[in-house]
């Protein structure tokens, strides 16, 4: 990413969150990067189109954040944590921090709730490559692999918005973990106490 695209996004980022994408002004964002409107309009040809780039990056740096970190997850259950993270922990602490976020981790309209689904399916995707290695558990206990990589990120994606705060959102995701090992057979349905945070604790 370009150095003047990485200053105008995070501008984008503060006014959005400031004052919610309607209200704010290609006028505000350009003060807010410290460039020229024409500046501005040269890199970008309107709010909605620096709302679909803000979601894409999003989307990259999530993707690239939770592959970096596979390798150092011990288990099943800490690469699951790592993507319910950016799945749902970060974008529900940037709404709590900032309302009007919403527009940023929601999207706004058409547009960039297209761009929302692109990035869902990214994201159902590094779910179905932490899943793969299970790939023949799942089959005998009678689950497909990509139904239940969906299943998965919808669920968490269902839990940011649906939780009470931040730790009952916390208590959901533990609970499709654990879902998740006792499908897969790392985990019995009498072990320990269904939806304990595990390593998602250190996010309370």
């Amino acid at each position: 990413m370009m150095d003047r695209e990485k200053i105008i996004l995070d501008a984008a980022v503060r006014v959005f969150s400031r004052y919610g994408v309607k209200r704010s002004s290609m006028h505000d964002l350009a003060s807010e990067a410290g460039v020229s409107r024409q500046t501005l309009y040269n890199a970008f040809s309107s709010k909605n189109d620096i709302l679909r780039r803000l979601i894409r990056v999003y989307a990259d740096e999530g993707v690239d954040e939770i592959r970096s970190g596979l390798g150092a997850a011990q288990g099943l259950s800490e690469r699951l944590d790592l993507a319910f993270r950016k799945i749902a922990l970060e974008p529900y602490d940037l709404i709590a921090s900032s309302p009007n976020a919403e527009d940023i981790v929601e999207g706004f309209n058409a547009s960039s709730q297209q761009e929302l689904a692109v990035a869902e399916e990214r994201f159902r995707s590094v779910i179905e490559e932490i899943l793969k290695p299970y790939e023949a558990s799942l089959a005998a206990a009678g689950f497909s692999l990509p139904a239940l990589s969906d299943f998965v990120q919808r669920s968490a994606k269902a839990a940011k918005k649906g939780a009470r705060d931040r730790d009952h959102l916390v208590q959901l995701l533990g609970t499709l973990r654990d879902m998740c090992l006792v499908v897969v057979g790392e985990k019995t349905g009498r072990e320990g106490r269904a939806g304990a945070p595990g390593s998602l604790r250190s996010e309370v």
